[in-house]
């Protein structure tokens, strides 16, 4: 299957884009114009909805309400509204299952996760936990324990919403959640992003801790958000964080900007390609001064990697004795996959880390006197689900297609950098992501230079 072959005629539902985001609805709500209850009462009618079926695998809307309407709730930085938490995180009381039913009987978690537990204090309300690749471990989202949340922004055909952070994206898309908490590791909070049409933004790992949060890779995981605009990134990265962003308010053309050249264009099916030109195009008019480089270290990856991933290392180092017990209740695909890494010696491992290691300082210095980087977040839009459903047949087709979901992501990851997708497809296209990126701890670079592309996209 080409990318051009998943292509359809689609009839496009840009719903989030008619969605308020947190920003607008906390200023409402502080001016009186709605009432915290009113908007949970939406968010859970969202919920509810055919758009968001499946999305949520637990629901915990009564919670929610009573958040709403403690006293001085509006006062907090997420004044109540509603939040949703990927399947991956402990939450005090509920059993962390990771999309799996290997984990189903495991005791409930004695106290939430550090990231849970910040949103809580800011005054989340959180909606329930949302659908995910079984162990985080595929970009197209797909789990065969559970039903497929169906990406929101497509009526003729079913597509896929990307993963493994499926059911927060679409909960974001739909309205159920102004913040859909989730995770990171080769690119599963910015390819949903990409895929439903809203905003996803990686910090660096090293930004939020991972503790409570069951782990796919301990060196790649990131813990983050999904939203429906980059100032709610940024306020959702503070929040996760603990740190505030240094906001900058000069233009785009302030900015010294690289396209990378290798690899991050090849490949790209017709609406990416027309969306990512386009976008440039667009840019450029509004003063962005974007070089194009070759930044032919990316072509090292699959050398670097010849043994094995650190993915595949680490998952497998996690689950090992589970997968003698249990391998038959996994999803084949996740478990081929992290079965990969019962190859890899200590000696493999090693090395892939000192690889790495060198390959960040050549990309850093290759990258040296840019703010950050731009490419499509994904070279293909959303394939239909029935291409990519379970079955040994369709195996060669996923493969492929979560190969090509994950490769431009991935090497942010494996960068140890910081990325934000944000949406650059027309009204009647379906969604694209346009992925801004840079090395570690260029965060505050990559979330204004974004929030810069996102004012002038919006006006063009």
């Amino acid at each position: 299957m080409t990318p051009q072959a998943i292509q359809q005629s689609p009839t496009i539902i840009a719903a989030n884009s008619m969605l308020a985001d947190l920003h607008a609805t906390r200023h409402r709500l502080r001016s009186g114009q709605t009432q915290t209850s009113t908007e949970i009462e939406s968010a859970i009618d969202a919920a509810q909805s055919t758009a968001c079926q499946h999305a949520f695998l637990q629901t915990t809307f009564a919670e929610a309400r009573a958040v709403a309407r403690a006293p001085n709730i509006q006062n907090q930085p997420l004044a109540g509204l509603a939040v949703s938490v990927k399947d991956l995180f402990d939450l005090a009381g509920q059993t962390t299952c990771a999309g799996s039913v290997v984990l189903k009987d495991a005791p409930p978690a004695g106290q939430d996760s550090p990231a849970v537990a910040r949103l809580r204090r800011a005054g989340a309300a959180f909606m329930g936990r949302t659908h995910m690749v079984e162990f985080a471990f595929s970009g197209v989202g797909t789990n065969p324990h559970f039903a497929m949340p169906v990406n929101p922004c497509s009526t003729d055909v079913a597509r896929i919403p990307g993963g493994s952070s499926s059911g927060a994206a679409v909960s974001v898309a739909t309205g159920a959640a102004f913040i859909g908490l989730g995770s990171d590791t080769g690119g599963s909070i910015r390819i949903p992003a990409a895929l439903t049409g809203i905003v996803g933004f990686k910090s660096t790992a090293r930004r939020v801790p991972t503790q409570g949060t069951l782990p796919l890779s301990s060196t790649l995981d990131t813990v983050c958000a999904l939203t429906r605009s980059v100032r709610d990134a940024m306020l959702a990265h503070e929040l996760l964080a603990q740190r505030q962003v240094t906001r900058s308010a000069a233009p785009l053309a302030a900015y010294r900007l690289a396209v990378a050249s290798t690899l991050m264009q090849d490949k790209l099916d017709a609406t990416v390609s027309r969306a990512w030109q386009r976008t440039l195009a667009t840019l450029r008019r509004a003063g962005a001064r974007i070089e194009e480089i070759a930044l032919t270290e990316i072509n090292q990856l699959p050398l670097i990697q010849a043994a094995g991933s650190l993915a595949a290392a680490e998952s497998y180092a996690w689950h090992r004795q589970l997968l003698e017990r249990h391998a038959a209740a996994y999803d084949p695909r996740v478990a081929s996959r992290i079965q990969r890494g019962a190859s890899m010696s200590a000696y493999d491992y090693i090395t892939l880390l000192r690889e790495r290691q060198r390959w960040i300082s050549q990309m850093t210095t290759a990258l040296q006197g840019f703010d950050a980087v731009l490419s499509p977040t994904v070279p293909i839009v959303a394939p239909p689900i029935a291409e990519l459903a379970p079955g040994s047949e369709r195996d060669v087709a996923f493969f492929r297609v979560n190969a090509l979901l994950l490769r431009n992501t991935s090497v942010v990851n494996m960068l140890d950098g910081c990325a934000l997708s944000l949406p650059c497809q027309a009204a009647d296209e379906l969604p694209v992501g346009l992925m801004v990126w840079a090395g570690a701890l260029r965060d505050d670079s990559v979330l204004n230079i974004a929030l810069q592309i996102e004012k002038i996209l919006q006006i063009q």
